[in-house]
């Protein structure tokens, strides 16, 4: 990585920092936000997905009284991150987001050996290392070098650490279509990469993926049965099926994994 490319990648970090601290999207983007978040959340209520997800979490994480912990972008503190801050050995939150970091330590400020820091994880300027687990909860998609995100997370993982992720994918034909029609407009587009097939392959290069999990596959579309006169308890038991074979088929085999709009993986350092 030469010092002209770290640069641009750091510059294109300060305005993540200033779009996450205003919150300053555009109509293109509110929209796009509301349709992933607003339309699905019902959706991912009555299928407990977010419970399902943290529960694995907490199984990868393990016992953490003997591990030092970094919650990668973290903001002002993530589903996990006072879990982690409590039940780790020591706990580092970082993230671009000064105000976020400041709202995050002032949770923390009771919890020994735990804090947080406003630092990009690129920069020369973080010189923490040698981390047992790296719990990164949406943030390895904004890394658009994959080439910078990799040799980055090997330099601050101990021998055998562990990598947590969770990630939004953008490898079914229709998502492709719909972010592809709506990227030239997107406010943060600059630092949002969706998985691709590709990343994917070479996650399962770079570390050893120890399981996986993708969500809403064929289930997604499962939402438009709300406008078919079906009982609603067998319409989810309908849709429970689906996820959980989004959930479990995923594990191994790619064509289920890539019908998914999101990625959970659990890794190990080579």
């Amino acid at each position: 990585m030469s010092n002209t490319q770290l640069e641009k990648v750091l510059e294109v970090n300060k305005r993540q920092k200033e779009f996450y601290n205003t919150k300053k999207k555009n109509f293109a983007t509110k929209i796009w936000s509301y349709m992933r978040n607003k339309l699905l959340s019902d959706f991912r209520k009555e299928l407990k997905i977010s419970e399902q997800v943290y529960d694995r979490h907490k199984v990868w994480l393990g016992d953490l009284s003997d591990k030092k912990v970094l919650d990668l972008g973290c903001f002002a503190g993530n589903y996990l991150s006072i879990y982690l801050a409590e039940n780790a050995k020591s706990y580092l939150g970082i993230d671009l987001s000064d105000e976020a970091i400041a709202k995050l330590n002032e949770r923390l400020k009771d919890i020994p050996n735990a804090e947080a820091k406003e630092v990009d994880f690129l920069s020369p300027d973080f010189t923490e290392k040698d981390f047992d687990i790296i719990y990164a909860y949406g943030v390895l998609h904004h890394f658009e070098s994959l080439d910078m995100l990799f040799d980055k997370l090997q330099e601050k993982l101990a021998p055998n650490g562990h990598l947590i992720s969770y990630d939004p994918l953008k490898t079914s034909w229709p998502l492709k279509v719909i972010r592809a029609l709506y990227r030239p407009f997107q406010s943060d587009a600059d630092w949002e990469w969706p998985f691709s097939k590709q990343t994917v392959r070479r996650f399962h290069k770079e570390f050893n993926v120890v399981e996986r999990h993708g969500i809403l596959g064929s289930s997604k579309w499962a939402f438009f049965l709300n406008l078919i006169p079906i009982g609603s308890k067998k319409k989810l038991n309908y849709i429970k099926k689906l996820h959980q074979k989004d959930w479990e088929k995923s594990q191994s085999n790619d064509r289920q994994l890539y019908t998914c709009m999101h990625l959970t993986m659990h890794m190990q350092k080579k």
